[in-house]
This record gives C-alpha cells, sequence and structure tokens, in this order.
C-alpha cells in the first residue's frame, strides 16, 4: 500500500466521526494501538524536539523499506504519532522524504490542535522527513 492509499484510508475513517470529541477518542485508541518503541531506544537522541510532551521517535530500514517505532508520554500524542507511523512505515526512504502529507489538514489535525500540539505534529513529520533523507543519503 503507499502513502498516498494510506492517507486516503485515514481520511475516510477521520469522516465516520461527527465532531472533533469522537475524533480525539479516536486519536486515543490508535495510540493505545501503537507498536511501542523498545527500552534501549527511548533515549535522549530519539526525543522528538519541539514537542511539548516526550515523543520518541526511531527507524530502522530493512529491505529498502524505512519502518518507524514511537512512545509518548501523553495520550493524544501518542495517537498523533502512531497516526503518522501508520501513513508513513514500511515505505521506501525517498517516498517518505518527498511525501505530500495532505491528510493532515483533510482530516483537520492542525485546526483542531492546541498550538503546541500542532507544533509537535509539524516536528514529528519534519524527524520522519529526515529519517527517509538520511536513508535515501544512505543508500
Amino acid at each position: 500500500m503507499t502513502i498516498n492509499e494510506r492517507q486516503d484510508e485515514v481520511i475516510e475513517e477521520f469522516e465516520m466521526f461527527d465532531d472533533w470529541m469522537d475524533k480525539y477518542e479516536y486519536l486515543i485508541s490508535l495510540g493505545k494501538e501503537l507498536p511501542l518503541i523498545e527500552e534501549s531506544k527511548k533515549v535522549e537522541d530519539n526525543i522528538i524536539k519541539g514537542c511539548q510532551s516526550r515523543v520518541w521517535l526511531a527507524a530502522d530500514e530493512k529491505k529498502g523499506k524505512v519502518h518507524f517505532t514511537a512512545d509518548s508520554d501523553a495520550i493524544i500524542t501518542k495517537g498523533i504519532i502512531s497516526l503518522m507511523i501508520r501513513v508513513l512505515t514500511d515505505s521506501d526512504a525517498k517516498a517518505i522524504a518527498t511525501s505530500d502529507l495532505y491528510f493532515i489538514d483533510k482530516v483537520g489535525l492542525k485546526e483542531h490542535l492546541s498550538p503546541t500540539r500542532s507544533n509537535g505534529l509539524v516536528s514529528m513529520v519534519k524527524q520522519m522527513k529526515m529519517y527517509g533523507i538520511a536513508f535515501q543519503a544512505k543508500s
């Protein structure tokens, strides 16, 4: 499945909810399903700078595909990073680096998050794309 196909799937899922309280509940449930980062990777170097809460993000490349794992100490933020991982993980580095993440605007994430969470989301996107660039440069 491509990044755009995953984005379209997320957009479709968010359209099922009428109000933002339901969407927040959905984000929280996504956070609970997040495959957690190994404790050994919960180090300072893996913390995303610019997030109000602590978010650890790690990436590995196997067989040309980038795989992300993460964790956060905040429940909504955990849902947001879970959503980002769902859209970008298991894609090739170039696709991640050059992806247009239109689902963020389509589902209304930026406009319905507090300014600090919205800044955190921007930092998550930036960090994940940086991993894509780094893995692309390596190969």
